[in-house]
């Protein structure tokens, strides 16, 4: 009978050692940190990955994690000094580095996100109330970021909190603002815009002018060189003439009356009628061009030639 009773309470002791075993002990991960507390109040902080020991049933373990985290911002408007408003989009990464004045001040990380939150957003209106607009926006927005991240990092660091970086994801113009900004934008755009189709128009004009005057002073040029030709060709045509004709004026008056014949017989609408003893014919009635001697019977031997057609009202004399 006493043997199943010391079996019991074996087991019973056994079972209880394990269970004072199992609360001595806890793990703590390689993402984190834990910290021990007893009745309400830190003992102990465990950084290192592994299996620890604390006092069984009285200890508590709270664990914090050590990796980097996030804390997403808000957009908040900000005032630059130039009077200039700005919708400004910002986030920060942070982690816990002391895990006794985290739980001290703050005790989670939501609590945590809560406060930078607001120091954020302090920072942020602080460090860039004192730029201009075109400084936040292009000029000088990572020294900007760096400086927001320096201030922020500072008050944070009363949280047992390091503040790893801080970014400004978009600044910009409220929309009102914006849809002003593009419309005077457009605005002037449309006025350069004219203003350059008015210099080419003018510069365009004054092409034209220039190639008008070029093309005038080259035909006047053309013209009087053509002139200048056609006489010189007058003037050669005639020597030759006069050289024909004091070599055989007989033949000049033949070649000249030939050339009439082929200009003033062609077939046009023009009529005339000639006298077949007209001097314009005369070489028809005699190849040497002179007039016909009489008969006795008072006939001549004149051609009887009568053209129907020429070009001149009058026949021209050869």
């Amino acid at each position: 009978m006493k043997f199943p009773v010391t079996g019991i309470i074996v087991l019973l002791l056994l079972l209880i050692a394990a269970l004072v075993g199992y609360s001595a002990l806890f793990t703590v991960q390689q993402t984190e940190q834990a910290l021990v507390v007893r009745f309400g109040r830190p003992v102990d902080i465990a950084t290192e990955p592994g299996l620890h020991f604390k006092v069984p049933f009285t200890d508590a373990v709270i664990p914090v994690d050590k990796r980097i985290l996030d804390l997403e911002n808000p957009s908040q408007e900000v005032i630059a000094s130039d009077q200039k408003r700005l919708v400004v989009d910002a986030f920060a990464r942070y982690r816990i580095k002391d895990a006794l004045k985290f739980y001290q001040s703050v005790g989670s990380i939501q609590a945590a996100n809560i406060q930078l939150t607001t120091l954020l957003n302090a920072s942020l209106r602080r460090v860039l109330g004192e730029v201009t607009f075109i400084q936040v926006v292009r000029d000088e927005r990572e020294a900007l970021m760096g400086r927001i991240r320096e201030q922020l990092d500072h008050e944070a660091d009363g949280y047992g909190i390091e503040v790893v970086d801080v970014r400004i994801r978009r600044a910009d113009l409220p929309e009102q603002n914006s849809q002003a900004v593009y419309q005077r934008m457009q605005t002037e755009r449309q006025r350069e815009a004219a203003e350059f189709r008015a210099q080419g128009a003018q510069k365009a004009q004054e092409i034209r002018a220039n190639a008008d005057r070029e093309a005038q002073v080259i035909r006047a040029e053309a013209r009087s060189k053509a002139e200048q030709v056609r006489g010189e060709g007058d003037a050669e045509r005639n020597r030759l003439f006069a050289e024909a004709y004091g070599k055989d004026p007989d033949f000049f008056a033949f070649y000249r009356s030939m050339s009439a014949y082929e200009n003033g017989l062609k077939s046009t609408d023009t009529r005339f009628l000639l006298t077949p003893d007209s001097d314009f014919f005369r070489f028809f009635g005699n190849p040497d061009g002179k007039p016909p001697v009489p008969t006795p019977q008072g006939t001549t031997g004149a051609a009887t030639v009568a053209p129907s057609a020429a070009t001149a009202p009058s026949a021209p004399k050869p």
